[in-house]
């Protein structure tokens, strides 16, 4: 039996945050996440990708923030089970939590954390003849390693704002990157769709609107498509290409955690937003894209945030006669369990009384 004081499931941006923000209140964390390593879609999906909404960082690559948060945290040792999916959740009758894996691993905390971004997921694939036949021979649904596309041509379908800032991004590294959505206006950031239409003027993407990727074409490997546009005046266009990417999101799923008694509402678990993100079991937090309420942003930097109000609630929990008092200093540093610190000039810090 693994005991900490708050279990965390799901190690990813969000979920790691976590630990250093209890860090900061003494409080040890455990993560579970099916993943094999930590940073979850950041380091499965697209550990190459830029993020550009994270406070501090004009842009940080998803794999490099994941390690910056990695070094943030050593100083509270957090324990992690890798490579395990959370599928039961039993309440014991002094108010705290077992979690077991799949794979029988036993985990008693008084505080539960759902952290599992969009849960487990597979992305929405477009209903295209053949299209089973070429996936990772030229049809892939996740851009991991951008230097697999150096030089040659790329098509991307999509209006949000992974498509977007792929066909940005990739426009610097692909021989040809064409961007195909069916509709005039895109979904993604406003900063990004005029970078893209910037790059269409001057030639180095090639934009197709109210258009779609109508059939795939090659013998072992992909070798061209069609682009029909909407309008049947208009002639389709045959484009050779080496890749075809087509970015329409992910369906997540809960998974098991869905049937653990949470109010589930849209695939989400509803929280109290109002207070401290905590679902409708006592004890049990959910935090990150995972949750919902009325308001709610699907940014990194607001399960940040959820995160470090979460945390102030989960020690009452964990410390029902302790008070604590958060101070801020320029001269006081984070403060591992070792009784090591990490001298710095600006840090918060979070003193328990």
């Amino acid at each position: 039996m693994i005991k900490t004081d708050i279990l965390i499931i799901g190690a990813g941006p969000t979920g790691l945050f976590t630990v250093f923000e209890a860090g900061l209140l003494k409080l040890k964390c455990h993560l579970i996440d099916a993943l094999p390593q930590p940073g979850g879609q950041c380091s499965e999906i697209y550990p190459k990708k830029p993020i550009y909404d994270i406070p501090a960082y004009p842009e940080i690559l998803a794999g490099d923030l994941v390690d910056k948060l990695m070094e943030q945290i050593r100083p509270f040792e957090p324990g992690f089970t890798f490579g395990e999916r959370a599928e039961t959740l039993e309440k014991q009758e002094d108010g705290s939590f077992v979690v077991t894996t799949n794979k029988g691993t036993r985990h008693h905390a008084p505080v539960v954390v759902i952290a599992g971004g969009l849960g487990s997921f597979e992305p929405r694939k477009p209903q295209l003849e053949r299209i089973s036949e070429f996936e990772e021979k030229g049809v892939v649904y996740m851009i991991k390693d951008p230097e697999v596309y150096r030089d040659k041509k790329v098509v991307i379908a999509g209006g949000g704002d992974s498509a977007l800032d792929w066909a940005i991004f990739l426009s610097d590294v692909a021989a040809e990157v064409s961007l195909v959505h069916r509709r005039n206006e895109f979904r993604g950031a406003l900063d990004s769709v005029e970078k893209a239409r910037e790059l269409a003027q001057i030639g180095k993407i090639k934009l197709f609107t109210e258009a779609e990727v109508a059939e795939l074409h090659g013998k072992k490997t992909l070798e061209a498509l069609i682009i029909r546009p909407n309008k049947e005046a208009l002639a389709p266009t045959y484009l050779e290409t080496d890749y075809f990417i087509p970015l329409f999101g992910l369906s997540p799923k809960l998974g098991p955690i869905g049937n653990w008694g949470l109010e589930i509402e849209k695939n989400a678990i509803k929280v109290n937003n109002a207070r401290d993100y905590q679902t409708n079991i006592p004890g049990v937090f959910a935090i990150g894209d995972v949750n919902t309420y009325e308001g709610k942003l699907k940014l990194i930097l607001s399960g940040f945030h959820e995160a470090a109000v979460m945390c102030q609630y989960a020690y009452q929990i964990i410390n029902p006669n302790k008070r604590y008092i958060m101070k801020y200093t320029t001269v006081g540093g984070v403060q591992g369990f070792d009784g090591s610190r990490k001298e710095a000039k600006k840090e918060v810090v979070q003193a328990i009384a």
